[in-house]
């Protein structure tokens, strides 16, 4: 299959490019810089210069692809605030593939997050596949790609966990949180700390990428979650824990001083299952969980920033 991915130089694209080539099929990476085209080349794929916001680019792109793995997201935006700007180029990236797919029956991979859910107050479970909202930030995009089902298009979307870990984690969400402990002497957590957060090994992840490219039926929500909710507490005790830090918890009002853009994040209760995944796709995380992955070190082994 020839397939699309956009954010293809990224940390998740860096392990979803080597995944769909070991399985056989042909990448083109969407690049938005030079350094970025060198390394999706290095990774064994086709480099095409282009960004979310050339649209006639993107359809050009989709149409002469099988398929689309969408990554790619405005993360830049997310750190400033700008949520709802950050949602409005996705949706406009979204739309024109769409545009190039409609009627094909080729499928189209979306990425949204569990954490969105709990963004807007929280179910009062833990998050299935068979929750939805009808509208919020990115649940719109969501609601879209999985609506192009009636469309001729096989779309899907992955929820992913707001921990996607590993040792090709540079920017995420953990290392800006060990970025803040190495910053201020100690790791925190907010209030009791008792919150839980998902989490999924970048490799499951990538796998579930794949599958979902290949064989997920059209109109399916999946969730990329291995470990369903880990107390904020516990992952804050295991950055003390191998920094050598001491760990406390913090007034919410302490939260944005201390986690920067994440103040908010850190506080969300946001326990998700995959059940249903697992058994729609044989779909089965092999890889280490966060607590584990944390105290294999890499994280650690150089200071690291946000």
């Amino acid at each position: 299959m020839r397939v699309l991915v956009t954010g293809a130089s990224g940390h998740l694209g860096s392990a979803v490019l080597p995944e769909l080539l070991d399985a056989g099929h042909q990448v083109t990476g969407l690049a938005r810089s030079d350094a970025a085209a060198a390394a999706i080349e290095k990774l064994g794929a086709q480099p095409l210069r282009g960004d979310l916001a050339d649209l006639d680019g993107l359809r050009e792109a989709a149409a002469s692809a099988d398929g689309v793995v969408h990554l790619a997201f405005r993360h830049d935006l997310l750190q400033t605030g700008d949520l709802a700007r950050a949602g409005e180029v996705d949706l406009a990236a979204l739309e024109a593939i769409a545009e190039a797919l409609e009627g094909t029956g080729r499928p189209l991979v979306n990425t949204t997050g569990t954490a969105v859910y709990a963004m807007t107050g929280g179910l009062g479970h833990p998050l299935t596949e068979q929750d939805t909202l009808d509208g919020g930030y990115r649940i719109q995009a969501e609601n879209f790609v999985v609506d192009l089902a009636t469309r001729g298009v096989r779309s899907s979307v992955i929820r992913l966990t707001p921990t996607v870990h590993s040792d090709l984690d540079a920017y995420g969400f953990v290392p800006s949180i060990i970025a803040a402990a190495r910053r201020e002497g100690y790791a925190a957590y907010v209030g009791e700390g008792a919150n839980r957060w998902p989490a999924v090994h970048t490799l499951d992840a990538a796998r579930l990428y794949r599958l979902a490219l290949e064989s997920a039926p059209a109109g399916s929500r999946l969730h990329a979650v291995a470990d369903e909710g880990v107390p904020f507490r516990d992952i804050a005790t295991a950055i003390g824990r191998n920094l050598g830090m001491p760990v406390r918890g913090i007034p919410a009002e302490e939260a944005n001083d201390y986690f920067g853009f994440l103040g908010r994040i850190v506080q969300l209760d946001n326990p998700a299952t995959s059940v249903l995944t697992q058994r729609l796709l044989d779909w089965h995380p092999t890889h280490p969980g966060l607590i584990a992955d944390l105290d294999a070190g890499h994280y650690f082994h150089t200071p690291a920033t946000d």
